[in-house]
C-alpha cells in the first residue's frame, strides 16, 4: 500500500553549480517592458486615429456605446475558462493586443490596399467593396490570429487544449471589436449631427442594432476558428510538425472565409444580410457554443479519470478526483474554505483546483505519448504546488465532495456503505488499491 510521499526534490541539472549571466534581452523585465510599451504605443496611436474621424463627441459616444457587450463576451469567456483558468496577464495581453495593435494594423493597412486598388482601378466604389470583402478578413484575421500565436509560442504552458484556443481568440477578438465599435457608432454619430438625424431613424440606431444587438458575437465568431486549430495543434505530439502547422493555418483560413462571407452579405440583396445572418451567423455560433460547452465538460471527464493515479500514491485524498471533476463541488470547496478561514483561503483552493487540472491534463498527455520533454519536470512542480496547499484544500474539497453527493433514486438500492460509498470512491484500504491499481504503472512516486 502506497504511503503519503514528501514534498517531491528536484533533480539537479548540469551546470547547477555554475553561476550563467543571462544576456539582458532574455531578462522578463526586458520583455515584459517591450511588450506593454509596443501596446501603448499602438494604443495611443489608434485613440488619435479614431478621435480624427469621428471627433471628439462622436468618440465619446461611440466608447460609450462600443463598451457595452464587453463585459458580456469576456465573462462568456471566462465561465469557459472556468475548468483549468488561464492567468489574467494572457487574458489582458489578448484583449490589450486586439483593441490596438490588431486594430491599429487593420485601419493602416486596409485604408492603404483599398486606396491603393481605387487608384490602380480608378474605381473607388469596386474598390470599397473588394476592401471590406477580401482584404480586410485577411488583414485583421491574420492581425489577430498573432495574439493566440504568441500565447501559443511563448505561453505554451498555459495553452493546452481547444478551450485555451477558443477563449485567447475570443477575447482577443473583443478587444478588437470594442475599437472598430467606437469607430463605427463615433462616425455614425457625426453623421447623424450632419444630416440632423434622430431617434430610430438615426444612423446612429442602426448602427447599434447591427453591430451591439444582432451581432455582438461575430468577430469572436471568426476568430475562435484560428483559436481551435491552435488548440487541436496543442493537443498533438511535439513530433507532429505538420499537423501543428497545418491545423492553425486551417482555422485561420476559415477564420477569414467566414469573416468574408458575413461581409459581402451585403452585396447579396436587399435582404442578403438578414439571410446570412438567420442561415449561416446564428447556426455556425450554436454549433461552436455546444463544441465549446462540450469541450469543457470533456475537460472535466478527464479530471476524474486522470486524478485517480495520483490517489493511489497519496497525493490527493480519495474524494477528491470526484470534487475536482465536478464545478458545483469546486465552487463549494472554495465557498466552505471562505467561510472558514477567509479569502486568501478561497484564493488557495482555487489555485489547487487549477494545478491539479493542469496535471490532469499533463498525465493524459503522457498516457497519450504526447508531452513534452519536460514532463516528469512539470508534473513534480505541479505536484509540489499542490502539496503546498493540501492543508486548505484537502478538507474543503472533502466537504464538497460529501455535499454535492447526487442524489440518489428511490429505486437503486440500499445507501452507501463502507464498502459501497456514495460518491465512488472505496473507503477501505483494500477496495482504493483494487480501484487504483490499474494506473500504478504510469505513476513515478509510488512507494
Amino acid at each position: 500500500m502506497a504511503t503519503s510521499p514528501p514534498v517531491p526534490t528536484y533533480p539537479p541539472s548540469p551546470g547547477d553549480g555554475a553561476l550563467r549571466h543571462p544576456h539582458w534581452w532574455q531578462h522578463s523585465w526586458v520583455r515584459y517592458g517591450a511588450l506593454s510599451t509596443l501596446l501603448a504605443l499602438s494604443g495611443l496611436v489608434i485613440l488619435a486615429l479614431v478621435r480624427r474621424q469621428t471627433g471628439t463627441e462622436g468618440f465619446l459616444v461611440g466608447l460609450g456605446l462600443a463598451v457595452l457587450p464587453v463585459p458580456w463576451l469576456i465573462a462568456a469567456f471566462r465561465w469557459l475558462d472556468r475548468v483549468e483558468p488561464g492567468p489574467w496577464r494572457n487574458l489582458v495581453f489578448s484583449f490589450a493586443w486586439g483593441a490596438c495593435a490588431a486594430a491599429l494594423i487593420a485601419i493602416v493597412a486596409n485604408s492603404f490596399a483599398t486606396r491603393w486598388i481605387a487608384t490602380a482601378t480608378a474605381d473607388p466604389a469596386s474598390a470599397d467593396t473588394l476592401g471590406a470583402t477580401v482584404i480586410a478578413p485577411i488583414v485583421e484575421e491574420s492581425a489577430k490570429a498573432a495574439a493566440v500565436l504568441l500565447v501559443f509560442l511563448f505561453r505554451r504552458r498555459d495553452f493546452t487544449g481547444i478551450v485555451d484556443g477558443v477563449v485567447i481568440a475570443g477575447i482577443t477578438a473583443t478587444g478588437f471589436a470594442f475599437t472598430e465599435n467606437i469607430l463605427y457608432l463615433g462616425t455614425a454619430f457625426g453623421t447623424d449631427q450632419l444630416s440632423g438625424g434622430r431617434g430610430i431613424a438615426s444612423v446612429t440606431a442602426a448602427t447599434f442594432f447591427v453591430r451591439i444587438v444582432m451581432s455582438p458575437f461575430a468577430h469572436p465568431l471568426f476568430t475562435v476558428l484560428t483559436g481551435i486549430g491552435f488548440g487541436i495543434a496543442a493537443l498533438s505530439a511535439e513530433r507532429q510538425h505538420a499537423r501543428r502547422f497545418l491545423l492553425p493555418v486551417g482555422g485561420l483560413l476559415l477564420a477569414m472565409s467566414m469573416h468574408a462571407f458575413w461581409n459581402g452579405s451585403a452585396t447579396f440583396g436587399e435582404y442578403g444580410f438578414f439571410t446570412v445572418y438567420a442561415a449561416f451567423m446564428v447556426p455556425a455560433f450554436g454549433l461552436l457554443t455546444w463544441l465549446a460547452i462540450w469541450t469543457r465538460q470533456r475537460e472535466l471527464r478527464i479530471v476524474r479519470a486522470e486524478l485517480p493515479a495520483y490517489v493511489l500514491a497519496g497525493w490527493l485524498g480519495p474524494a477528491e478526483p470526484f470534487a475536482l471533476g465536478s464545478m458545483r463541488a469546486r465552487r463549494m470547496a472554495r465557498d466552505y474554505a471562505r467561510h472558514h478561514h477567509g479569502r486568501p483561503a478561497a484564493r488557495e483552493v482555487a489555485r489547487y483546483e487549477g494545478y491539479a487540472t493542469s496535471l490532469a491534463f499533463l498525465r493524459q498527455r503522457g498516457r497519450k505519448g504526447k508531452a513534452g520533454a519536460d514532463f516528469v519536470v512539470r508534473e513534480r512542480e505541479l505536484l509540489d504546488e499542490l502539496w503546498r496547499r493540501r492543508a486548505v484544500a484537502r478538507p474543503a474539497l472533502e466537504y464538497a465532495s460529501r455535499t454535492a453527493e447526487p442524489v440518489r433514486p428511490a429505486h437503486a438500492g440500499p445507501g452507501p456503505t463502507p464498502h459501497r460509498p456514495a460518491y465512488g470512491y472505496p473507503t477501505t484500504p483494500y477496495a482504493q488499491y483494487a480501484q487504483y491499481a490499474q494506473y500504478a504503472q504510469y505513476n513515478p512516486y509510488r512507494s
